[in-house]
């Protein structure tokens, strides 16, 4: 029966990936490519790991499978090279990235890769399901990576 579930759980993960494929489109703008990547990039992260989040709080039923399924979700994210995205002179347009990150590249890009390390722990906790505390902390432990570079390099405006 638990394989039954899983493969349930699976498929309405996947089935919510693709309705909300139209969220990551909805970002490209073919005159600001990198830009659009990098905003579809950070849409289908907070797309995944938002309900995460509520589930830790408790916001929404914790589900084992959906909490592992968004797990897999996000380490299948950080396997895409999202510094593509941060090309010189993608600065400009619409974007909400700081000139930080352009100023320093290699402290963002440390930034980058403490999250992925900090969502294939996650993936690591969330696919094993049972110690809620543990995916909870590695929920905390995750946010707080994201929001290492939300500090420096991330502006609350549009249009630098």
């Amino acid at each position: 029966m638990p394989h039954f579930r899983r493969q349930t759980a699976l498929a309405i993960i996947v089935l919510a990936g693709l309705a909300i494929s139209p969220l990551a489109i909805s970002h490209y703008n073919d005159k600001e490519g990198p830009q659009s990547y990098r905003q579809s990039w950070f849409a289908l992260v907070a797309a995944n790991f938002s309900p995460m989040v509520s589930m830790v709080k408790g916001e929404i039923p914790w589900q084992e499978m959906q909490m592992a399924g968004y797990a897999d979700q996000l380490a299948a994210l950080t396997t895409l090279d999202v510094m593509r995205g941060f090309p010189d002179g993608s600065d400009k347009g619409t974007t909400r990235a700081k000139p930080e990150i352009w100023q320093n590249k290699p402290d963002f890009q440390n930034k980058m890769d403490d999250l992925k390390t900090a969502v294939n722990a996650l993936k690591t906790v969330a696919d094993q399901g049972t110690d809620r505390k543990a995916i909870a902390a590695q929920v905390a432990a995750t946010g707080k990576a994201c929001k290492a570079c939300h500090d420096e390099y991330k502006s609350k405006n549009y249009l630098y």
